[in-house]
């Protein structure tokens, strides 16, 4: 492992003020009312002047470095990651996986809830050392030479694990691209990952329950069948032709800006204002792991290494528990659909809360992990 702190250099920033400076801005509908057509311009015109004249990148960076983060190679790609050791007395791993267009800007808020929790009024024997990498091809990690999906990520991170960081058995959190990282985990690594908790489910390979006359059954597919006309498109253009829309979006802050705020406004639990959830700050730091590190495209390629893998995930026999945060997009399998695929042993409603469910809901989203995984065997 080599310790690692973020300094991105002064000429890259400079670049992206200047990209930003220069936009282009195209024009609008005149009846683009709640972002009726995709993101409103007079919103991304308030959100740029922001990030031109008050958001302040060196403040982000102290925040980023807050925390303990190294660099180790896995399969020839230097992994970036957090390390943070917790409280409790015997190691207590937890391996946190982000997703797209996430990074681990989301798990900021949670990293002291799940290390020390008798800071908040726990028991520190509850503390998990965790870990908490960025994708390859994400932020601060380094890039495959093309695309690999999210079982091949699986095993880079089951190495990791086991042998990079020494421990034998850990559990394992995801959503999102981490969703399904986390299910390969389960399924494929059940040796050395005892129990998993997932805040969206990978559905890719389980039954389609057409022949499931459920009322629970029919509302799932009825909205899967809504979320593909309204709010697939984006899903198909970087599953088939990734470095199309990556170069472009590479390019361009502004036009980055637009195809990523989109999907927190929709995604997030906003009831359609995105500010109501994600600080113009937050935001623009989450897009600058990406800028910053020249990862807008590479990123992207995970959609296309997904396609490319072909596979579907055997059931998983782990313990596995799932939280369904109300605004999350992709729809949640009725319970007994899942359990065919899954060993589900929690499954709870939550609150408030929707794809980003760590940003958005911290607390709660802790609280549900360190519940999830009371009582495991790490030895």
């Amino acid at each position: 492992m080599t310790p690692f702190r973020v300094a991105v250099a002064q000429a890259v920033l400079d670049r992206i003020q200047r990209r930003l400076a220069d936009a282009n801005w195209a024009t609008a509908p005149d009846d683009d009312a709640d972002w009726t057509y995709g993101t409103d311009r007079r919103w991304l015109e308030g959100f740029v002047d922001h990030w031109r004249h008050r958001y302040d990148w060196r403040a982000a960076e102290v925040a980023l470095n807050a925390w303990p983060q190294f660099t180790a190679p896995v399969d020839g790609i230097d992994i970036h990651f957090y390390r943070v050791r917790g409280s409790a007395p015997t190691p207590r791993p937890l391996l946190l996986t982000h997703g797209w267009p996430g990074s681990v800007v989301e798990f900021l808020g949670c990293i002291e809830r799940l290390a020390h929790p008798e800071r908040f009024g726990g028991d520190a024997r509850d503390g998990f050392d965790l870990v908490i990498p960025s994708l390859p091809g994400y932020g601060f990690s380094g890039k495959p030479a093309r695309p690999i999906g999210p079982r091949r990520i699986a095993a880079m991170w089951r190495t990791l694990m086991v042998e990079r960081l020494g421990y034998r058995r850990f559990v394992a959190q995801g959503g999102d691209w981490g969703g399904a990282v986390t299910t390969w985990l389960g399924a494929e690594h059940a040796d050395a990952v005892a129990a998993i908790h997932l805040n969206m489910l990978a559905t890719r390979g389980l039954p389609d329950a057409a022949d499931d006359r459920s009322p629970e059954t029919a509302a799932y597919l009825s909205r899967v069948k809504r979320l593909r006309a309204r709010e697939m498109g984006y899903f198909f253009e970087q599953s088939t032709k990734p470095q199309t829309i990556g170069l472009a979006l590479a390019d361009s802050p502004l036009g980055f800006a637009a195809w990523v705020c989109e999907k927190f406004r929709t995604w997030g639990d906003t009831q359609g204002d995105i500010n109501r959830r994600f600080s113009h700050d937050t935001l623009i730091t989450n897009l600058m792991t990406y800028l910053a590190t020249d990862s807008v495209a590479s990123a992207i390629w995970l959609y296309r290494g997904r396609a490319d893998e072909r596979a579907a995930p055997p059931r998983v026999e782990v313990p596995t528990a799932v939280a369904l945060f109300p605004a999350e997009p992709i729809p949640y399998l009725p319970r007994a659909v899942a359990e065919r695929q899954y060993g589900i042993t929690r499954w709870t409603v939550m609150p408030a809360g929707g794809h980003f469910a760590a940003l958005e809901e911290p607390q709660a989203f802790s609280d549900d992990v360190r519940a999830a995984f009371a009582g495991i065997d790490f030895a």
